[in-house]
């Protein structure tokens, strides 16, 4: 009798939504790069940038004080941590060009 082997979706090759490498517009761009990126590697390198920046307030860590370019990605000066990261989605262009 033949046994079923089961398949997860992971190991079938397709990206799920977060995985999904997307083009990041003009503004999140100037911090990120111009390549398409999953929403991962988008926040990884926001914090990379964040980091080289010194961009938190020594005063309370979770916090970021946004400089020109992050603030035209958040759209205001100063956010948490993980508001940060909450920024990403609607930062992306959906385009012709997005892989996937």
């Amino acid at each position: 009798m033949p046994t079923k082997t089961s398949k997860s979706k992971a190991s079938e090759g397709k990206p799920n939504a977060l995985q999904k490498p997307l083009q990041p517009s003009e503004e999140l761009a100037a911090v990120v790069g111009t390549s398409p990126l999953p929403r991962g590697e988008v926040v990884s390198k926001i914090w990379e940038y964040i980091r080289s920046h010194n961009l938190q307030n020594p005063e309370n860590r979770r916090e970021i004080l946004a400089d020109d370019k992050l603030t035209k990605v958040f759209g205001t000066d100063k956010v948490t941590m993980l508001e940060a990261a909450s920024y990403c989605p609607p930062v992306y262009e959906v385009t012709s060009n997005s892989v996937g």
